[in-house]
């Protein structure tokens, strides 16, 4: 993977490269796509995310989320990103680096979603190994954290691929479609992540 920054606008123009995907931060012109993706996926989605709002898919939510994103990677408190295809540059999903907290923790919170014609099929987790490459060697952190309803069983696959642990059950931690759930936390730290990486280059 390839992490491409321009000294001019060092977060916004940041682009990752995976296996079959690349990834940057949203614009108000991936609106149109946005809104069409999340709405074909919707019954495939809301099962997994906090209640969406009545103007969820509107133009004008899509801005507030838009700048809302700008400002956090402005002051380094998360990183967004769309995941899209390399073969067509067709839009995949959506992943977020979010809670940056800096001084003794240096650690972040993955978030990710995949549209539903998408599901299944290994983009999320090339963009999740291309985002964990992004959050340790240029964001240069030491800990990345994600938390998964015990039932979603394709998204703990992704972050087991990833290398992700899992360190344990947090009782009743989100409000997910309406209900408090429970969460399995899993992390992955720096230097195991450079020592599987060394692992697989050292793999004949």
């Amino acid at each position: 993977m390839a992490f491409l920054r321009s000294s001019t606008a060092p977060d916004s123009a940041v682009t990752l490269r995976g296996s079959g995907v690349w990834l940057r931060a949203p614009m108000m012109s991936d609106y149109a796509p946005w809104a069409e993706l999340r709405a074909l996926s919707r019954d495939h989605l809301t099962p997994w995310e906090p209640i969406w709002q009545r103007d969820e898919l509107s133009r004008s939510a899509y801005r507030r989320r838009v700048r809302h994103y700008q400002r956090e990677a402005r002051e380094d408190l998360g990183y967004a990103f769309l995941i899209f295809s390399d073969a067509d540059d067709e839009l995949l999903g959506g992943l977020t680096l979010s809670n940056v907290r800096r001084g003794v923790t240096q650690a972040a919170v993955l978030g990710y979603w995949i549209g539903k014609p998408f599901a299944g099929r290994g983009y999320m987790t090339e963009a999740v190994r291309a985002a964990v490459g992004f959050g340790f060697d240029t964001l240069h952190l030491h800990r990345l954290e994600a938390a998964t309803m015990p039932n979603n069983i394709p998204s703990i696959r992704v972050l087991e691929r990833n290398g992700f642990r899992r360190e344990g059950l947090a009782c009743r931690l989100l409000k997910i479609n309406g209900v408090w759930e429970d969460h399995v936390l899993h992390a992955l730290l720096s230097d195991e992540a450079r020592r599987d990486a060394s692992a697989e280059v050292r793999s004949p």
